[in-house]
């Protein structure tokens, strides 16, 4: 058995259930873990991280630039092409996505102002109000794992599962449910917080005074709405020019993949039964951010610029930058053990299997430690 308890299989390869993860204190610490990462992996380039950004972008430009020449083709042809565009192009730009993340956690360059104006002008170019993405998702990192203040896709106890969550726990009810989640999940959580944690009153990323951020905090909420609505207004600008079945097919089914991958990254990194979530009696910084997976996207890692199998690490330290996370990883893997956890399962497969088997948590009966919980399915 290697680290995590899984059995070395090829890539992409589905495999065995996980081991639970350990979920009592670790042998190690995190200035332990930071010796065993080579200093260089902590360095931020500047030319090496806009390097990035210019390769996204040239090939955004590139498949968009194709889409030109489509009429030109017989007339059955673009439909064939079209879905391609799509495909290709919301993968790009899940990419530039996470490009963008990376200036939010100032994992981009040594200049924090720097980071934000390249992440502003990313993520807004996407519909993401950058800052107030920003303040939220610095919550998730300081709070993984706390089933009170964790931000995101907070699992419920089963006492808190809604009434009708028993009716949506099969095959068509997961279906749905996976329809919405993939397609609406990303603006339903900025507009509504839904699947964030429970606030004391109405919670939305928009909103300067919501009980997500504090007083010095929302001239930066409204610098975000601003220019989400700059954008927005570009947007209907060239719907009038273009048309609006143009604008769709150019930006906003590519924008429908990006949001869709966005929410199947999140999820599969924090959901599967082998990771324990805890209350406020056990949580600890450290446990919480082991409590997350590394996955296999086959071609997409490279793609995603390797957020999606190198999140373990990107919890531990996430102000280092993306291209020295698999060589950070390789090199905590030997201390980390049992810790960490990888799953080379197909995201597709993994995405239906954890929306079966992860419904709702619970402490184990007989444990000692009530306050570490473990995902369950049946009711």
């Amino acid at each position: 058995m290697g680290a995590g308890g899984r059995v070395a299989t090829a890539p992409g390869a589905q495999q065995k259930p996980l081991s639970r993860s350990p979920h009592s204190k670790p042998p190690f610490t995190v200035g332990e873990l930071k010796k065993a990462i080579p200093p260089h992996c902590f360095q931020r380039s500047l030319f090496c991280s806009f390097s990035y950004v210019a390769h996204d972008l040239f090939l955004a430009y590139i498949f968009y630039t194709a889409t030109t020449y489509f009429h030109l083709l017989p007339h059955s042809i673009p439909y064939l092409l079209w879905p391609i565009y799509w495909a290709l192009q919301g993968c790009t730009l899940t990419g530039v996505w996470v490009i963008a993340h990376e200036c939010g956690h100032h994992a981009f360059s040594d200049y924090q102002w720097l980071d934000d104006l390249v992440g502003l002008i990313l993520h807004s170019a996407l519909l993401v109000p950058y800052f107030s993405w920003k303040i939220s998702h610095r919550r998730h990192h300081s709070n993984t794992g706390s089933l009170e203040r964790d931000e995101v896709f907070v699992p419920k106890p089963k006492s808190k599962i809604p009434w009708y969550g028993k009716y949506l726990n099969n095959p068509l009810g997961r279906a749905l449910t996976l329809l919405l989640t993939l397609t609406l999940g990303w603006p339903l959580y900025l507009a509504f917080n839904v699947s964030g944690r429970p606030y004391d009153r109405f919670a939305s990323h928009y909103n300067p005074y919501a009980p997500i951020y504090s007083n010095r905090e929302r001239l930066l909420i409204y610098l975000s709405d601003a220019c989400v609505l700059g954008v927005t207004y570009a947007l209907y600008h060239i719907a009038s020019v273009k048309g609006v079945a143009w604008l769709v097919c150019v930006y906003g089914v590519p924008l429908l993949i990006v949001n869709g991958f966005l929410v199947t990254i999140t999820y599969l990194q924090h959901t599967n039964s082998a990771l324990p979530h805890y209350d406020s009696s056990e949580w600890d910084w450290l446990r919480g951010a082991l409590a997350t997976v590394d996955r296999d996207y086959g071609i997409l890692n490279k793609v995603f610029h390797h957020i999606t199998d190198t999140h373990v690490t990107h919890h531990l330290f996430s102000t280092m930058p993306h291209y020295h996370a698999m060589e950070a990883t390789k090199a905590v893997k030997p201390i980390l053990g049992e810790y960490y956890q990888f799953d080379g399962t197909p995201f597709y497969k993994a995405l239906w299997r954890e929306a079966r088997e992860c419904v709702y948590v619970e402490p184990d009966e007989a444990a000692s430690q009530k306050g570490v919980y473990w995902y369950r399915s049946k009711f």
